[in-house]
């Protein structure tokens, strides 16, 4: 009998513990809802994204310190013990002038390509990742980032899926995010590549490279009948000294271990390529 109780206490003590914490975002100036907000336990891999209404639910306890991002707004740390409405800061930007460099888009090259016939897709969700792609000498003549080409498979009719820019810091770390808003893109239904022509965003490969990549947006849209959410986005598995982890609203650099020294060092990283044009 004491056996059975404690088991119950146990059980309820857990429950107390762990729960969902549900809330919205919303802009502090507006009083408007912020859809598709990251929002992370600090320091863990555990995550979700604020649906079209700003609203969120979250599997983790009221004792955690929650990180709000988004592009525009002022990155908030907030417990999750403390409110259930989440008010997220405009960030105050001051107008730059847009210079227009004319384009002939008469040339175009494909970089990325690892060369690998066989892509994996892992149903890791949350997802955010990046992949680093190099600066060569021989892309002056195509210096404009005209597409980039993500290959995924999309078991709904359509997926939605947010892309990331990043610049390079002094470490070779990701620095800060290139664009200032948010840019989304719908995935079609099936596998293979999925082409975003992004040539309007006016980026360039910069000197020092650039980091590309996506996230997964944790929303009912992008939610299955099976309970996984889509669309996933293919890995390939390519020499690597080091990976890049995307925990609790920060990036962290790990290094890639191997169990038999004489061989080169490998990881996954997600098969994205770039076109350049000129």
């Amino acid at each position: 009998m004491f056996h059975k109780k404690g088991c119950i206490l146990l059980m309820f003590l857990q429950t107390a513990v762990w729960g969902q914490i549900n809330g919205v975002v919303k802009d502090s100036l507006t009083g408007n809802p912020i859809p598709y907000v990251s929002i992370w336990v600090e320091n863990e891999t555990v995550g979700t994204t604020s649906e079209e209404n700003g609203t969120f639910h979250l599997p983790t306890d009221k004792s955690k310190m929650l990180i709000f991002t988004a592009l525009g707004y002022e990155k908030k740390r907030i417990s999750a013990s403390q409110s259930k409405v989440f008010f997220m800061t405009p960030k105050s930007t001051d107008l730059e002038e847009l210079v227009v460099v004319p384009k002939k888009e008469t040339k175009f090259r494909e970089i990325g390509d690892t060369g690998n016939s066989f892509s994996e897709a892992f149903d890791s969700a949350p997802s955010f990742d990046l992949k680093y792609f190099p600066y060569q000498e021989s892309y002056k003549k195509t210096k404009f980032i005209k597409k980039v080409v993500i290959y995924t498979d999309c078991r709904l009719p359509k997926a939605i899926l947010k892309l990331h820019f990043y610049a390079v810091d002094a470490d070779g770390n990701p620095g800060e995010e290139l664009l200032k808003d948010e840019y989304r893109v719908m995935v079609k239904k099936g596998v293979g590549k999925s082409s975003f022509n992004i040539s309007s965003l006016g980026l360039t490969m910069p000197k020092n490279g650039i980091y590309v990549g996506f996230e997964k947006l944790m929303i009912e849209e992008n939610h299955s009948v099976g309970g996984r959410f889509y669309p996933l986005v293919l890995y390939n598995r390519v020499p690597k000294e080091f990976t890049l982890e995307y925990a609790g609203g920060k990036w962290v650099k790990k290094e890639v271990m191997s169990r038999d020294a004489s061989l080169p060092k490998k990881s996954y990283e997600p098969a994205i390529n770039l076109i350049l044009s000129n």
